[in-house]
């Protein structure tokens, strides 16, 4: 890690509401995350899982350099074998995995990361047989379509691809006003439609099992909205055209294009593939997760 790249992790954030970040010739982006889980009582055999360091490299998009770090009240100086990042090649994700024997007050997974985009925002450009990868293609237990889902997939016949990506963002959107409170991480797409409720999770499940049923290749994203206190979700629709498959990010929560102001960390069949933090530990403990979060710009020119 160069003295340059540390700089940019503890960087002031300028105000993007006046940056034109889609013509912008470069723009790096700083994510800043915290996961401190809180406990009752002992949490023993803590075995945690984190997908939040973005992927090396998502179309023009680069990551410059990150820091991954665990702090645990009972020992500050927390070995640094507790933690073990692994990469998929294929997809990119970037899988940190932490083990602690013991766990008596609470544990605090952080992750930084500064990402450049070099060049205007555009679709990411991958290999012409992407839109026809069946990882894409086929339901998983959260993307499984039912004939709700099936009937607005129905509505996606006969558009081209581009256009029938755009329509399932715009008709899950109609289908399911923004709550929070009311689904979960293991909630199915089935389920949130029955609901007409949800969060972007939610949302991007039943885009993802709309187009799937209408045999359109469509990927789960995890990542960040800038202004956003969160991680947010969207979805990758994989349109094959001008001797490319092209990943047509939108946003079927807020109905839009997920243009520059995303930050991508990973990709997956569905949430349980790119889940931000999940994890396990015996015992009988109650623990509090509390989350923080800042993405912002440090340059754009």
């Amino acid at each position: 890690m160069t003295h340059r790249s540390q700089h940019l992790l503890t960087a002031p954030l300028l105000d993007a509401k006046g940056l034109d970040l889609v013509s912008a010739e470069r723009v790096v982006y700083v994510l800043r995350q915290s996961f401190r889980y809180d406990y009752d009582g002992p949490a023993y055999g803590l075995q945690q899982r984190l997908v939040v360091v973005p992927a090396a490299r998502h179309g023009n998009a680069r990551r410059l350099t990150h820091r991954l770090t665990v702090t645990d009240t009972d020992a500050p100086s927390t070995p640094s074998e507790t933690l073990v990042t692994t990469h998929r090649p294929r997809s990119g994700v970037v899988v940190a995995r932490a083990r602690l024997p013991v766990v008596t007050q609470s544990v605090t997974f952080s992750v930084e990361a500064a990402v450049e985009r070099r060049g205007p925002w555009q679709d990411h450009e991958l290999p012409w047989a992407a839109a026809a990868d069946p990882q894409w293609l086929r339901p998983t237990r959260l993307t499984t379509a039912d004939d709700a889902i099936r009937g607005m997939a129905h509505q996606l016949r006969g558009l081209r691809p581009r256009d029938a990506a755009v329509t399932a963002c715009h008709l899950v959107h109609e289908a399911m006003p923004y709550e929070y409170g009311l689904t979960g991480t293991r909630t199915t797409a089935a389920e949130a439609l029955a609901l007409g409720r949800g969060v972007c999770q939610d949302h991007a499940h039943v885009m993802v099992a709309t187009c799937r049923a209408a045999g359109i290749a469509a990927r789960y994203v995890s990542g960040h909205l800038l202004g956003e206190g969160a991680t947010h979700a969207w979805v990758e629709v994989l349109v094959a055209e001008d001797g490319v498959t092209r990943a047509v990010a939108l946003d079927p929560c807020n109905d839009c294009p997920a243009d520059a102001r995303y930050l991508t960390v990973a990709t997956g069949r569905d949430y349980a593939d790119v889940a931000p933090a999940s994890g396990s530990y015996d015992g009988g403990a109650i623990g509090r997760l509390t989350t923080t979060q800042q993405v912002g710009i440090a340059e754009a020119a």
